[in-house]
């Protein structure tokens, strides 16, 4: 559920208000499928009945928008949010050992197995809380016959990760065994200033930012903690050209910089981790236009360079270390949109990638080991060549329906850009496939309510999202439906 407020207040303040609540109750597994599961028994097949995803989010924040005169603007958004995830699960992969020896061996076999013959389960136990303040001054002024838009502003926000597991010793308990109880803890602090230089059609906005992160992590279970921090001078210039009114050439280049999460930095016993953030160049140049009314598109090239890019480990439970590595990713994009006859319209965008290098072998940042399979001039995995998203759609008065087509090309599951299946399901190629969507929404204006129906992934279809704890399949048809309400 979601609320949004806005009013407006003293004739140049305005404030708004949102919030949201989500929960979920689920039979999710962690552990994906063998590739003898999944021939044998169905995409569908879950071998742990038992398992249980429950998630309760609730989210807030406030904006407030003051006109302080002469094009100056202040805006402020406060913001907090607090997620819970229980989730008590049976296994993390295809292959561990929880169940044990002969229940892993009948599953890489393809044969049924009953989760209540396993006397184990494990509730990784989650509550993640963040919170801010993001105020940003936005002010016009002219110089020397150059129009200028200045922005500038800092942002204060805070993170809190309490992570537990407790082992429970039968298949559907609740409580167990306490084995791991961390509190993670970050607060983050940045500030930025950019200033849009206008003379004629040409426009050029340098801006340079700068973060710091203070992470620590204490293990409650023994006392052991430790802290570490980092920061960076992030610049960027990005420039537009438009020669005649309908089209606008643009191009930019910024640094890339990503921290690593705290859990890769600090461990358990809090030692530090000598991982640092990841670090790249990015660069895109491109043009955009209207040449006709209700014709609009968007073309561009891109670069990412990354001098350092993170791979997590195993997400399961650490059995494949933190690695690190150079990469290139480069390639097209493509969009637009067209207003047919009788209230018809297309939205389509293409995004080509054939550049998605490794451009050095990964390496484990603990011994500098190569990560297995990887090597100069493999494809990046999880990183499909081809993605298309089309919609066709159609407006009548107060009626608007579209249909939409997703595709995604094939891509590797592994830096060894393993093709044939392994028998554990953890790598392999990963076939493209398509989704086919449906939505449609009415507005019941006397009453301000729209109503809206969706329809996702039409033709039900098997196919195949992931592979890094087993097989993974993409979600089943499902229709969605409801009322908005605006006041």
């Amino acid at each position: 559920m979601n609320l949004k407020w806005a009013t407006s207040f003293l004739g140049r303040h305005a404030l708004t208000l949102r919030s949201n609540v989500f929960t979920e109750d689920s039979m999710v597994t962690y552990s994906g499928l063998t590739q003898a599961e999944f021939k044998n028994l169905g995409a569908r097949y879950n071998p742990f009945r038992n398992d249980d995803f429950e998630i309760r989010r609730y989210g807030g924040s406030a904006t407030h928008q003051v006109d302080l005169g002469k094009a100056t603007k202040l805006i402020t958004n406060l913001y907090f949010a607090n997620f819970n995830r229980d989730w008590w699960r049976q296994s993390s992969t295809t292959t561990d050992g929880q169940c044990g020896a002969a229940f892993t061996a009948a599953r890489l076999a393809g044969n049924r197995v009953d989760p209540n013959s396993c006397n184990s389960i494990q509730g990784r136990l989650r509550s993640y809380y963040t919170g801010g303040i993001d105020p940003r001054l936005r002010m016009g002024w002219s110089a020397f016959g150059v129009e200028n838009e200045l922005e500038t502003g800092f942002k204060l926000h805070f993170e809190r990760q309490d992570r537990k597991q407790i082992n429970g010793a039968s298949p559907t308990a609740r409580s167990g065994t306490k084995v791991e109880d961390n509190l993670r803890e970050t607060q983050a602090y940045s500030g930025f200033v950019s200033n849009r230089f206008a003379y004629g059609p040409v426009s050029i906005t340098p801006i340079l930012r700068y973060e710091y992160i203070d992470s620590s992590r204490k293990n409650r279970l023994t006392g052991q903690k430790g802290s570490d921090w980092l920061d960076s001078w992030i610049p960027g210039i990005g420039a537009t050209y438009t020669p005649i009114q309908w089209i606008t050439f643009f191009t930019g280049v910024h640094k890339g910089f990503a921290p690593p999460r705290t859990e890769d930095i600090i461990g358990g016993t809090g030692t530090s981790t000598e991982v640092g953030a990841e670090k790249s160049v990015n660069f895109e140049i491109g043009l955009r236009g209207e040449p006709i009314a209700g014709v609009s598109f968007q073309a561009e090239y891109f670069r990412n360079d990354f001098d350092r890019l993170i791979a997590v480990g195993s997400i399961a439970g650490g059995s494949t270390p933190l690695a690190e590595g150079k990469a290139l990713f480069q390639g097209l994009e493509v969009s637009g949109q067209m207003d047919l006859p009788f209230g018809f319209y297309l939205r389509p965008t293409f995004t080509w990638l054939p550049t998605a290098e490794q451009k050095a072998p990964f390496r484990q940042v603990v011994g500098g080991a190569i990560v297995g399979g990887s090597a100069a001039g493999n494809r990046q995995p999880y990183a499909p060549e081809v993605m298309f998203t089309g919609a066709l759609g159609y407006r009548w008065d107060e009626f608007n329906a579209q249909f939409e087509v997703v595709r995604v090309g094939s891509q590797f599951s592994d830096f060894a850009n393993t093709r044939n299946p392994t028998a554990n399901g953890q790598a392999g190629k990963i076939d493209s496939y398509t989704i086919l969507n449906l939505a449609a929404n009415y507005l019941i204006r006397p009453i301000s309510t729209t109503a809206f129906v969706t329809v996702k992934h039409l033709t039900d279809e098997t196919y195949i999202t992931d592979r890094t704890r087993g097989i993974q399949v993409g979600m089943p048809l499902q229709v969605f439906g409801g009322l908005k309400y605006a006041w």
